[in-house]
């Protein structure tokens, strides 16, 4: 179904955010929005919503099973505002997620369980968010792929990744509690190009709607718990966003696109498109589940 705004979605929604878990995809241009939206309804997202420009084109078939909502992704606070409205319009505990075009979940035995299955243990876990890590992807040979994105020659870095304690500037920069900031990938790498405020590679991206929840530029929560890794009492479950966003950014920006010839080094390996990859290179964890 179609709808000519996000207000006019909302007036209209009917039973869409009453049960979850809702996807939001925001589509910032046409690249692979197609494999986008089958790679998360086929994940066992129950509704999936679709912001986009009205030019892109999506196969029809696909289109209805979503809810296409025209909208500017590219506006000021596009993403957070969508977001913060339609937290604020879901029935309050269902489990929300938000991704970009050519962006894939992957969660640990994705394989064989569904995204509702790993919610419904996350929840029991008293977890109201979870921790993902953006990964990027990226073509082998760009001169094949100027655009940076394939997912028949995708690869991503094995090593690269590390971590620096969260701190509170409100409170003389004390560290946050079970909070960390997380860097890697292409991000760390060619960091000449990418603005300091935009390097890490952490985002909550799983999280339960809440009354009054917002979400922060940094891809962070107003309510602070949101925000933690894991529990105080053990490790939880983690996922990993796998993304060509990164490398097509560099690749189209005139800034960086005729200094990079290649992203490949000596780290890289190709990507299998499977969770047990992911969880050898330390990407994500499955927790206590098993």
């Amino acid at each position: 179904m179609r709808y000519k705004s996000l207000p006019d979605f909302i007036a209209s929604r009917g039973t869409a955010l009453d049960v979850g878990p809702v996807a939001m995809i925001f589509a910032e241009d046409p690249v692979e929005v197609a494999s986008t939206l089958r790679h998360h309804l086929d994940t066992g997202f129950r509704t999936v919503l679709l912001f986009i420009h009205d030019e892109i084109f999506v196969d029809p078939a696909l289109e209805d099973r979503v809810h296409r909502i025209r909208h500017d992704v590219h506006a000021e606070e596009a993403v957070t505002g969508a977001v913060d409205a339609v937290t604020a319009t879901a029935a309050p505990g269902i489990w929300l997620y938000y991704c970009f075009n050519a962006e894939y979940l992957f969660f640990p035995f994705c394989e064989s369980r569904t995204v509702r299955d790993m919610l419904s243990f996350h929840t029991e876990e008293r977890r109201d968010a979870m921790l993902t890590y953006v990964v990027d992807l990226y073509a082998g040979d760009l001169e094949r792929f100027p655009d940076a994105v394939s997912l028949e020659d995708a690869h991503l870095d094995r090593s690269g990744y590390y971590a620096l304690g969260r701190t509170d500037p409100e409170k003389n920069w004390a560290a946050k509690e079970r909070q960390l900031d997380f860097f890697g990938g292409l991000r760390w790498r060619f960091e000449e190009h990418v603005t300091w405020s935009k390097r890490k590679i952490d985002r909550i991206s799983l999280f339960r709607a809440k009354t009054g929840l917002q979400l922060r530029g940094d891809f962070t929560f107003t309510d602070e718990e949101y925000n933690t890794y894991a529990c105080p009492w053990h490790h939880n479950i983690t996922a990993a966003i796998c993304s060509f966003r990164t490398a097509k950014a560099l690749k189209t920006n005139p800034g960086s696109r005729y200094q990079i010839q290649t992203f490949r080094w000596h780290s890289s390996t190709e990507f299998r498109w499977h969770s047990q990859q992911l969880m050898e290179l330390g990407l994500m964890e499955p927790g206590q589940w098993f």
